[in-house]
């Protein structure tokens, strides 16, 4: 983005060394507000950690009715309420860290529960009075009455509260969203396939009376071949034994003297 409103001012000839000292220094007050908001937010986290505090909400979210669907359902409402008046900053290095533990308590997936924290603290830029979505058009909507450039017509400026109340739409479309990612887990959980209970799961292993011959199981006798004795050297016809099966004979070897051609 940066680099993109760098190239625009060059093309139109607005890219000069004031502007560019001008963008610099207000991106370093901007740097520092939002460290400082770390900063306090992780000195508040230590002292709200240092006196236990996080025990506390541990044992109120995890003893809260409906279990892992209630939990959810509590903790999307009130990270939706603090959306109001916190950012995507507070939340995530305040809010977010007192309730991995009670997630991991009900044995819910940390990666299910950060998607919906995500596209909760999403409403959080659009929430007045302080969503930076609202500030950002502020910045850039006309206040009064303007022609406009491409039909010549004459408009009417527009108001914060139009602004605050076209967000409340998208707003809606989020809280949706969360509804749904609560309702089908499956829609982030997919990367884990197929959910097998192995309670479910069967292995027969056959017993030795089924694998014995005349078994209990009534199986077939297996009887061992008979097998005659072979005429290992002879040509002629080995008679087999009673009741066995005839093997092939097998050639003696030729043994001679070895001749040497000079």
């Amino acid at each position: 983005g940066a680099l993109g409103a760098m190239v625009l001012a060059a093309m139109k000839g607005r890219l000069t060394y004031s502007v560019i000292s001008q963008a610099l220094a207000s991106t370093t007050r901007l740097s520092a507000f939002v460290i400082f908001i770390l900063l306090g937010a992780r000195m508040f986290s230590l002292t709200f950690y240092g006196v236990n505090g996080h025990l506390w909400v541990e044992h109120l979210l995890v003893s809260l009715p409906g279990g892992e669907t209630g939990f959810l359902i509590v903790v999307s409402i009130l990270v939706f309420l603090l959306a109001f008046f916190l950012d995507f900053f507070e939340l995530a290095f305040i809010i977010v860290p007192l309730l991995v533990a009670p997630a991991e308590a009900l044995a819910i997936d940390l990666i299910w529960f950060g998607v919906i924290l995500a596209v909760n603290m999403q409403t959080s830029f659009m929430h007045p009075p302080f969503g930076f979505a609202l500030f950002y058009l502020r910045s850039v909507a006309p206040r009064s009455p303007y022609n406009d450039k491409v039909t010549g017509e004459r408009l009417a400026g527009v108001s914060t509260g139009q602004i605050y109340w076209g967000a409340v739409p998208f707003v809606v479309i989020q809280v949706v969203m969360i509804g749904l990612t609560i309702a089908f887990p499956s829609m982030v959980m997919h990367y884990k396939g197929v959910v097998v209970d192995p309670s479910t799961i069967e292995i027969k292993v056959p017993t030795l009376q089924q694998l014995s011959p005349g078994g209990a199981t009534g199986g077939a006798t297996l009887g061992a071949p008979k097998l005659g004795a072979p005429n290992v050297g002879g040509t002629g016809d080995s008679a087999p034994a009673e009741g066995g099966t005839v093997a092939p004979a097998l050639p003696g070897p030729k043994l001679g003297a070895p001749v040497i051609n000079p």
